[in-house]
Formats: structure tokens, sequence, C-alpha cells
């Protein structure tokens, strides 16, 4: 076991864990966030997204031992603390969840790509969110909803319609 000082949702939390503890559980299991879910355990269908300094990771795959010691992680928690954000507010209104288990992940990864791509058309949208399956087949949805996002955050940069 080995002490690791961590930065999720910019609060500091210490944890003494194995090195090998995916981040996954570290997050769900000792720090107590449950929103990040475990789906396939290999990487591959991103229900574990997290963001690692802003960039999407599979928590599933990321050994705690990885993780720097000034990385900031961000999970589904931490995106929408005091208000909706705007991608949160586009789920909503297309109601995007079916079944939801895979919708963290997703958003999370919709979140990493707007913070890159600020108008990102339907091919951007695509290569983005490939690595995130959807069981139920919200693709359509999830599409339309990011591009309701981005919209959004352009009205509110410009100071115009805030919510």
């Amino acid at each position: 076991m080995a002490i690791y000082n961590l930065t999720v949702n910019s609060k500091k939390v210490k944890v003494d864990v194995e090195d090998d503890m995916p981040l996954l559980w570290v997050v769900r299991d000792v720090v107590g966030l449950k929103g990040t879910k475990f789906g396939c355990g290999m990487a591959l269908c991103g229900a574990c997204t997290v963001h690692l300094d802003g960039q999407p990771a599979r928590s599933c795959q990321t050994p705690v031992s990885s993780v720097g010691k000034n990385t900031k992680i961000t999970t589904i928690e931490g995106i929408g603390d005091v208000k909706l954000h705007a991608i949160q507010q586009a789920w909503i209104e297309e109601q995007v969840p079916q079944c939801g288990y895979c919708q963290s992940g997703q958003i999370m990864s919709a979140v990493a790509l707007l913070k890159t791509n600020a108008s990102p058309n339907d091919q951007d949208i695509d290569a983005a969110m490939s690595g995130n399956l959807c069981r139920c087949g919200t693709y359509d949805r999830i599409r339309k909803a990011i591009h309701r996002a981005a919209e959004t955050i352009k009205v509110e940069e410009k100071g115009i319609g805030k919510r």
C-alpha cells in the first residue's frame, strides 16, 4: 500500500491504496464518487471516462501510480458542481439518456471535445465520441446535444441570453 495525495474535483484527498489500483476504483470506492461507471474494464466502452488535466482518460485502465502528483482529476461530479454545464443541460433538453449507464463517460468526452473545438461538425463529434459506446444507440441525440451545447457556450461567452 502507498499513500497518494490527489486532487479530485478541486479537492485534495489522501488515499492509501495499492500502486496498481485503477483510478476508477480509487474514485468510486475510496473517494466515494459513484458517477464514474465501470463498463468493460478494458478501456473500450468509455463509461469510466474522467479528465486528467482536462484530457479524457479511461480510469479503468489508469493505475493510480501513473497519476502525477499535480494532476487535476475531474469526474462527472466536478463538471457541474455549481450550475449545470452546458453539455449537461443539452443532455436534458435533447433527452439523450435512455438507460443512462454510459452517460457520465459520454458527457466527460463531450466536455473535453468542446474545450478543444468550440464548433465541432458531425465528423469531429463522431471522432471524439467514437471511444464511448451507448448500448441504447442514442448517438443522434448525443450529436444534437453537443451541437446545442456548443451554441449555448457561444451565446454565454458573448454575454447574450445568460441562463
